[in-house]
């Protein structure tokens, strides 16, 4: 039986469904609700996360429980970087600390391709991380949905 699941925006994405696209998947990632989350893609989606490969839902899912589990007080701002019909391009910043308190400003990319749904099959994120000081945090808004009046990562510099 085929899968009635779907996701707008749904491709082919014009500029403006890309944008949206990509601040529902920000929102979604800053709920840290990995349940929730991983139904943003398909069944038997592929991803290549840092030097982890993750294949399925399931295992998405898992990633995103132990990710969150380790980086705490996570903020995510992302950014459309370019799209054609069925892919979106990307790059974002987010902010965490670890368990001791150290804090991070984690930089990537990442590359999207959509099934016809507008679930996402294939997510390739490379990813850097930068040691910061508290003082030196930019994404400072109350955990959650960051707020429509917050600077993006080209207004902030980043």
């Amino acid at each position: 039986m085929a899968s009635t699941e779907t996701r707008p925006p749904l491709p082919p994405f014009t500029r403006q469904t890309a944008i949206l696209k990509v601040r529902l998947a920000e929102d979604g990632w800053n709920s840290r609700d990995a349940a929730k989350v991983a139904l943003a893609y398909t069944p038997d989606t592929q991803w290549r996360n840092r030097a982890e490969f993750i294949h399925g839902r399931a295992e998405a899912q898992a990633f995103l429980e132990r990710k969150w589990n380790k980086e705490l007080d996570y903020r995510l701002i992302k950014e459309l970087w370019a799209f054609t019909e069925h892919r979106i391009a990307v790059r974002y910043a987010y902010e965490w600390h670890d368990d001791s308190g150290h804090w991070f400003r984690s930089y990537g990319n990442e590359n999207w391709e959509f099934a016809d749904s507008g679930l996402m099959t294939r997510r390739f994120a490379s990813i850097n991380d930068l040691p910061i000081t508290e003082a030196e945090r930019k994404f400072r808004w109350p955990l959650g949905r960051r707020p429509d009046d917050h600077p993006g990562l080209s207004e902030l510099g980043l």
